[in-house]
């Protein structure tokens, strides 16, 4: 079963961040808080832990999950960010979006799809914000539940549901019911794949 940390966003004890690092570090799974849902992750250079979490969601291995990074100068090693598409993410983020853009080759196979693209997410949360930092490499982004059924934003169902298949909890209270909106910024084109949390008439003002 999962050991379950409770963590206060507002005063951050860098203990419980360099466990969950630790945990990551060696190739383990974690449920985490973001700016929107809790989220499953792992360290994104960790196949054996991306993998895992394919099976914990019950995911097709072919549809690709997105990550976290710390900032765009990090983003710009794992996607090609035009003029464009950085005017709008300099603008949006950190925030509630995940912002779909070409893949380099830096990002590993398991996490870009078939148009070699990828997921990114830089959320406007203090715990996603220190783990990446601390880690050294992106954190894995994808919602705390099974493919296909709602994500579970209550800490106690997340230890109930899920806390004998990840390793670490790090559990804030209840999270908002609304995913990150999910925009594909190819070709230079705004385009609204998912509509979830965030402003997004905040993009009109940024193209």
């Amino acid at each position: 079963m999962a050991q379950v940390l409770h963590i206060d966003p507002d005063h951050l004890r860098m203990r419980s961040i360099e466990q969950a690092v630790e945990v990551l570090s060696e190739g383990g799974v974690i449920i985490y808080p973001t700016d929107t849902v809790y989220g499953l992750g792992c360290d994104i250079t960790s196949k054996s832990a991306v993998e895992r979490i394919q099976r914990i969601k019950g995911r097709d291995a072919k549809k690709p999950m997105s990550f976290v990074c710390a900032d765009l100068t990090d983003v710009s090693h794992y996607a090609q960010v035009s003029n464009f598409a950085y005017k709008i993410m300099r603008r949006l983020l950190p925030g509630p979006y995940t912002f779909v853009l070409p893949a380099t080759k830096e990002t590993p196979k398991l996490l870009r799809s078939k148009q070699k693209t990828v997921g990114i997410r830089i959320p406007d949360h203090p715990v996603s914000s220190a783990i990446v930092s601390q880690l050294g490499w992106p954190l894995l982004s994808t919602s705390a539940n099974r493919s296909e059924q709602d994500a579970i934003t209550n800490p106690f169902r997340l230890e109930e549901e899920l806390g004998h298949e990840v390793d670490l909890i790090l559990e804030c209270g209840d999270l908002p019911v609304l995913p990150s909106s999910v925009i594909s910024l190819i070709g230079d084109e705004v385009e609204i794949l998912r509509r979830g949390s965030g402003d997004l008439s905040l993009l009109q003002e940024s193209a």
